[in-house]
């Protein structure tokens, strides 16, 4: 499953040097952040996850999440980051080694509801890879029309979250973040007992333009973690905020228990 496990193993960086890059690797995405020019929400992160934590970044792309969870949760914590992507992946795992980051895991998985094999569909536009496109494909993909050339699929290995917990012996998680294109429900139906369970904080793209992709919708999504006793919020203003409802303009949301 892990395909950089080993290599990670191998070769672990120096403590205080490790922390040092980690540090500063954390500290620019939050002031990239506090600029606009990635995601608000990284800057909202220490309210939810502590040291010694356990943490999953679904969907990790480049490290936007992985690295400041992994300077909250420092070495005795754990980040298991998935990204079935192989640039991304790639890239993810050299910044991991160069900022000395041995508690993140990095696995070449997809993340759904049961584990086996899927398509990833890979977006392009104008010749160029649109990597934050990127999408499983299975049995629930709606077609929609399009005017540009038809992706490029690869067979990805797909697992669960509950799965990972049992292979690993991860006992307890505590946050989960998962930004996989409208496939965030089939994520959650893959970590029943782990929500059941620890009843993690859970940050979630949720979309409508996304999700109808999969024949879910946005209000089916909150109503169903509500069900579950979680509270939604966004990060306004500098903090979290409880929220009604999806609104546009508005991607990511977090849930904590009520």
């Amino acid at each position: 499953m892990d395909e950089f496990t080993v290599e990670a193993s191998a070769r672990p960086a120096r403590p205080a040097t490790g922390r040092g890059r980690l540090a500063l690797a954390a500290a620019s995405l939050r002031a990239a952040a506090g600029l606009g020019i990635v995601e608000p929400e990284i800057r909202g992160l220490h309210h939810v996850v502590r040291a010694g934590d356990v943490c999953f970044d679904v969907g990790a792309a480049y490290g936007m999440y992985t690295f400041p969870l992994a300077d909250l949760v420092g070495p005795h914590g754990a980040v298991h980051s998935f990204e079935p992507q192989p640039r991304p992946r790639a890239v993810l795992a050299t910044m991991r080694r160069a900022a000395g980051a041995a508690h993140v895991r990095l696995s070449d998985h997809g993340m759904g509801r049961s584990a086996g094999s899927l398509p990833l569909v890979l977006p392009s536009r104008y010749g160029v890879r649109i990597s934050g496109h990127a999408h499983l494909a299975d049995r629930l993909t709606a077609s929609v029309p399009t005017a540009q050339p038809a992706p490029r699929r690869i067979h990805v290995p797909v697992t669960t979250i509950d799965d990972v917990c049992v292979e690993r012996a991860i006992e307890r998680v505590h946050f989960i973040k998962a930004d996989v294109e409208g496939f965030e429900p089939e994520v959650l139906h893959g970590a029943a007992r782990v929500l059941e369970r620890d009843m993690p904080a859970l940050l979630l793209e949720i979309e409508d333009r996304h999700l109808c992709r999969y024949g879910r919708t946005a209000d089916e999504v909150t109503g169903m973690l509500r069900d579950r006793g979680y509270a939604m919020q966004t990060w306004r203003d500098g903090e979290w905020r409880a929220a009604e409802r999806v609104v546009l303009g508005t991607r990511n949301y977090l849930f904590r228990a009520a």
